[in-house]
């Protein structure tokens, strides 16, 4: 893989591979100086942004938390077994192959992959299709059968699991059966939650369970900030619960999950970047995550766009005809992505597609209730597929707001 992949916002500078949310690591960058994290704009942005470059440094350098990523770095690795990583490198073998030749071979199976719990969700955030009740597809719950079955397709050469695509994974009452379901196929665990859900009885669930890492939403310090992205939501609930699985960690003698708060950066919370490190360092979470926003129809703009460049997903460009503002992702697309060689995404209905970006499901490759899960890994439409990747990557929808 590219020494200079991508992941979300971020660049990594050491270290193997990270997949981009729900996010693996392999021998993560843990000490890199933060210029190497996040390229800062030049000019006036750079005197806003020495505080929050204070705070990431602290973030990186703080003994507790350094402990608690080579912790979480070593569960990821003790899941590996001689078949997992067999498997990684000869699928890494031929997506290097197929981006020397230019003609898409695969070889292996996913080590990674997400399957959705639901599409439900307690929010309305305006960027996402689940919070807009957007989807054209069908909306649902996953259940224990459905997984299990899922599960067993996928489970000999996976080793990451994301429990996570769109809607919130706790409105899922079997939601805990499915994570203890995949510990004990030594599978890493990951999801991602808005927080509105844990209460002390469910924030000790989540720590008996198992769950390997959990990814809190919260993006702003104040109510204000919160609330114009996570329309319907409480800043104060999602602490609350933050609180709730510390003490739930605490009283269980346990560690995980890792915990992580992600921050989306947007007009109305860009100011308060320094203020969320240390209110995750008041918290007692083990990373704070900055990540660019994603938008829907960004190129005439978007109300919630930050305005300081250093932490923006697109260029702002002004036509020299009209002088009318134009936006246009940072990110160039190259003709090539491992995700189509190493992971994929599975719907609470069984719908495989081939990334998280494909929300609404337009790009589904098989379902796995009438096939097989090799028969649509290796199927023509899926080479078909990882071709036009590699030959005109730019026009494939899905993939105009990726930053990898």
């Amino acid at each position: 893989m590219p020494p200079d992949w991508k992941s979300g916002s971020k660049k990594i500078s050491n270290g193997f591979f990270q997949q981009h949310d729900h996010t693996i690591i392999l021998i993560a960058d843990i000490v890199a100086p933060p210029s190497t994290q996040l390229q800062p704009s030049l000019g006036g942005d750079q005197i806003m942004d020495q505080g929050q470059k204070k705070e990431e440094k602290k973030e990186k350098c703080q003994p507790g938390r350094l402990i608690s990523l080579l912790a979480d770095t070593w569960r990821l690795m003790s899941v590996l077994t001689f078949r997992r990583i067999t498997n990684l490198l000869v699928l890494s073998a031929s997506y290097h192959f197929s981006r020397i030749t230019g003609k898409a071979r695969h070889a292996g199976m996913p080590y990674a992959v997400s399957i959705e719990p639901t599409t439900s969700c307690n929010l309305h955030c305006p960027e996402c299709p689940s919070g807009m009740r957007a989807f054209t597809r069908a909306t649902g719950m996953l259940d224990l059968p459905h997984f299990e079955r899922f599960l067993e397709e996928v489970q000999p050469h996976v080793f990451y699991l994301t429990l996570y695509f769109q809607g919130e994974p706790y409105l899922n009452t079997g939601f805990f059966d499915f994570v203890k379901l995949a510990r004990k196929r030594k599978i890493y665990v990951a999801t991602s939650t808005n927080g509105h859900f844990l209460n002390p009885e469910t924030a000790r669930q989540t720590v008996l369970s198992g769950l390997n890492r959990l990814i809190i939403s919260m993006d702003g310090t104040s109510q204000d900030a919160y609330g114009s992205y996570r329309v319907g939501g409480s800043l104060e609930k999602v602490k609350e619960g933050i609180r709730n699985l510390a003490e739930a960690k605490r009283m269980a003698g346990i560690n995980t999950p890792f915990l992580i708060i992600q921050f989306l950066v947007l007009k109305t919370n860009e100011h308060q970047i320094a203020d969320m490190y240390r209110l995750g360092k008041e918290l007692g979470v083990d990373k704070v995550e900055i990540k660019t926003a994603q938008f829907y129809d960004f190129e005439a703009g978007k109300e919630l766009m930050p305005d300081n460049d250093r932490y923006a997903r697109y260029n702002e460009i002004t036509d020299p005809e009209t002088g009318v503002p134009q936006y246009m992702i940072k990110h160039s697309l190259a003709n090539h992505c491992f995700r189509m060689w190493s992971s994929c995404v599975i719907t609470w209905d069984g719908m495989v597609v081939p990334c998280c970006y494909d929300k609404d499901a337009t790009h589904v490759m098989g379902n796995l209730n009438s096939q097989r899960f090799k028969e649509i890994w290796r199927s023509s439409s899926y080479r078909d597929f990882r071709q036009r990747i590699l030959t005109e990557r730019k026009a494939v929808e899905i993939c105009r707001n990726c930053v990898e």
